[in-house]
């Protein structure tokens, strides 16, 4: 792998882990309460630019191969995996500790 894939996969870590950090909407926004709906939009928002970021990498790179469903359906569930952490952070861990 290049150096620019290991840029890639560390931003998309970063942009999935994000929206569970902080209060503020895209965090720039305060909130007083940032609901789940608000983390949908952030990780759908981080999910584009990485998607946007990729094509642009692979387009630089050579052709761009067409893909099928199959390969959208797995990006997606990796880039949740890459959320993982901070959502458990989030809603199981931090949620406990605040009273």
């Amino acid at each position: 792998m290049t150096a620019s894939m290991y840029i890639l996969l560390l931003l998309a870590l970063i942009f999935a882990n994000a929206p569970f950090l902080t209060q503020k909407l895209l965090g720039v926004i305060p909130l007083a309460k940032k609901h789940f709906g608000h983390h949908l939009l952030e990780l759908f928002i981080g999910f584009g630019i990485t998607a946007a970021l990729a094509y642009l990498l692979e387009s630089r790179a050579g052709a761009v191969h067409p893909q099928e469903w199959e390969f959208y359906a797995v990006v997606v569930c990796l880039y949740l995996i890459f959320a993982f952490p901070c959502f458990v952070w989030r809603y199981f861990w931090h949620a406990r500790n605040v009273q």
